[in-house]
Order: structure tokens, then C-alpha cells, then sequence
């Protein structure tokens, strides 16, 4: 017999994954101890949670999975196989009307004029302060993306409008934002996409420098700062608009001592799995909530409670570096809202983690 613990490592199946399924009467437990209520499964049930983690992962509704694992444990391969194709014929149905969209909406786009190119029809000069433009660029690179199918998300968008330069970094995953104050630009407001190579170059130019000049001109961007330039060519692409991704419903915030919780979280309990939001990637996962007194604690896997945050381990440890400070506050704005990383002082720099649900 294994615990569901146990049961999760061996499956590939995460510990409320299998509760779900428990309680959807998809995979039941061979026995459930009456007094503590832990679940044990029987031997033979490990390769019927095997073959669910494959099926879940490639989409079958949940009605058929049970058709299929009550065929597969009933010997009645013919059933099995009729599911199957059946379900193989609903994803080539589904693939071929989303070609077709997609390339209805491609049409659309050919016919839109390119925002990008209409913000850029003269040089721009300005002047911006270069200890708050390499903090701004500290607190964002990170999230940059590097997914070679999505090259518009390699690079750090360089916001420009009227006193103020906001830069923003994301991967679809996680967003930063930051801001740097700026002198000499009276025009209309110009982004630009500054390949990361590039926003790299351009931070090693800002220690030891009170201010910096950046230009755009065209496709080409620099920063000069003593002599010293960093220039080249911006990505030729628009940048998804941050501005409505940022707008988060109303929530729970609570500060966080910095070190203690990236303690809590470097040690604590993690759930691992593959996440569908997440391109079907393998990754430790921290769960979080927000405690009667405020406090925000890493849960045990057998805590249940419905306000939790599941986010990568990873992207959260990444976040609170970039976060620079020794106090932060975490906003929570529900199970399926991003949890926002936030500076106490109120500043303007913060990031965003996209939640991953954990009944799946």
C-alpha cells in the first residue's frame, strides 16, 4: 500500500491532484483509515494513476477518463481504444478551427498599422538618472523572457511619457515593472523593446554615474553615459499592454520580513508536478496563504484551505531578489489572481506572479 504521498512522487500526480480525483470518483483509494482519514492505494492502482496523468495531460474530459480507467482495469481493451480515438479525433477538430482563427486573426493584424512604429517619427533625446534607471532594470530583468517562439518577451520595454520611464519585463509567467525619472523629453509618449543583450550592456554603464543619456531613434537605441555607449537595435515587435495586465481586483496585503520568509520558503514544504499554465513544465511549487494574523506561511500538503496561492518556487525566490529590500508586502488577490510582489516604502517597482492551480 502506498500513502498519497507516496502515491503523488511514484504517479507524477500531485497530492491535490489525487484528492480532486478522489473526490471526483475518477481514482478512489483502496482504503481510508477511519480515524485519521489518510488515503492508501492498493499496488495496482499505481499504473492506473499513471495512465490518468497521461490522459489528463493531453485534455480528456474527465467522463471519459472514467469509461477508460474502468476499461482498462476491466480488461476491455476494445472500449479503451474507441475512447481513445475518439478523443484524438475531437483534438484534430479542435487544432483545425484554431488554425482557422488564427489566421483570421493574423489578417487582422496585417490590416493594423504597427503602434510601435507610429510612437517613433522623430529622435528622442532625454536625460534620466542612472542609479534609478539600474535599480529599475535590477528589479525587472529577471522576468525577461527567452522563449525563442516569443521574441517580442527577450527584451526589457523601455516606456517613455512625459517625466517618468517605466520599464517592464515578462515571460507570460511573471511580470516586473520599475520606473526611473527622466528630464528633456517634452513629446508624446515612445516605447521601444530593448533586447535583453542590450539592457544588459546598458546597465554595466550606470555604476558610479549621477545621469545618462538615452536616445531612440528609429530602430536604434543608446545609452551614453561618460563617453561610454551602449547601442543597438530594438526589437522589431510590440509589447503586450502592460497597463491592463497590471490591473489586479482588490485583495489581502500583507508584509513580509524578507529573509524569514525566504527561509520559510527555501525550506518549507513544496508540491511538485508538471504545470499545464506553464507549457507543461516540471517545477517545485510554494503554497501560500495569509494567516488570521497577518501572517503569510507556507502550507503543508495536507492544508486545504481555499484562499491558498500556489506560484513556482522558483519565480517567487527570483522575485523577492529583485525585490532588493528587506521588508515587502505580498498582495493577495485570490486563488486565481496574480499575487503581487510589492516594495513597503511604496515605491513604484513590483512584480507579478501568475497563480497555477492545484485541482488539476
Amino acid at each position: 500500500m502506498r500513502s498519497i504521498g507516496e502515491m503523488a512522487r511514484d504517479s507524477g500526480l500531485g497530492v491535490s491532484a489525487l484528492r480532486f480525483y478522489d473526490g471526483a470518483g475518477v481514482l478512489v483509494p483502496a482504503r481510508v483509515d477511519p480515524v485519521t482519514g489518510y488515503r492508501w492505494y492498493g499496488p495496482e492502482q499505481l499504473e492506473e494513476s499513471r495512465l490518468l496523468a497521461r490522459l489528463r495531460r493531453t485534455g480528456m474530459p474527465l467522463a471519459d477518463i472514467r469509461l477508460v480507467l474502468a476499461g482498462w482495469s476491466g480488461g476491455d481493451d476494445d472500449l479503451v481504444r474507441q475512447l481513445l480515438r475518439a478523443h484524438l479525433r475531437r483534438l484534430e477538430l479542435g487544432l483545425s478551427d484554431a488554425r482557422s482563427e488564427f489566421s483570421t486573426i493574423r489578417a487582422l493584424l496585417d490590416d493594423r498599422e504597427n503602434p510601435m512604429a507610429s510612437l517613433r517619427t522623430a529622435p528622442i533625446r532625454l536625460t534620466v538618472s542612472a542609479p534609478e534607471l539600474a535599480a529599475a532594470l535590477d528589479a525587472v530583468r529577471f522576468a525577461a523572457g527567452t522563449d525563442p517562439e516569443l521574441p517580442v518577451l527577450g527584451g526589457v520595454l523601455f516606456d517613455i511619457e512625459g517625466d517618468e520611464l517605466v520599464v517592464v519585463a515578462t515571460d507570460r509567467y511573471r511580470m516586473a515593472v520599475a520606473t526611473a525619472r527622466t528630464a528633456g523629453h517634452g513629446g508624446p509618449r515612445a516605447q521601444v523593446v530593448v533586447p535583453s543583450p542590450l539592457a544588459d550592456a546598458m546597465r554595466a554603464l550606470l555604476g558610479g554615474v549621477a545621469s545618462a543619456g538615452l536616445t531612440v531613434d528609429g530602430d536604434r537605441v543608446a545609452l551614453e553615459t561618460e563617453g561610454r555607449e551602449a547601442a543597438g537595435q530594438c526589437l522589431g515587435h510590440g509589447f503586450p499592454d502592460y497597463r491592463r495586465l497590471v490591473r489586479l481586483p482588490a485583495g489581502r496585503r500583507a508584509p513580509v520580513d524578507v529573509p524569514a520568509f525566504r527561509e520559510a520558503v527555501e525550506s518549507g514544504p513544496v508540491r511538485s508536478g508538471v504545470v499545464r499554465e506553464q507549457d507543461g513544465a516540471s517545477c517545485d511549487l510554494s503554497v501560500l496563504k495569509v494567516a488570521a494574523d497577518g501572517v503569510v506561511t507556507v502550507c503543508e500538503d495536507g492544508d486545504d484551505d481555499g484562499d491558498q496561492v500556489a506560484v513556482n518556487r522558483g519565480f517567487l525566490l527570483d522575485a523577492l531578489t529583485a525585490g532588493a529590500r528587506d521588508r515587502l508586502v505580498l498582495d493577495f488577490g485570490g486563488p486565481t489572481a496574480p499575487l503581487a510582489i510589492r516594495r513597503s516604502d511604496g515605491g513604484d517597482a513590483f512584480s507579478l506572479l501568475m497563480p497555477v492551480r492545484l485541482d488539476n
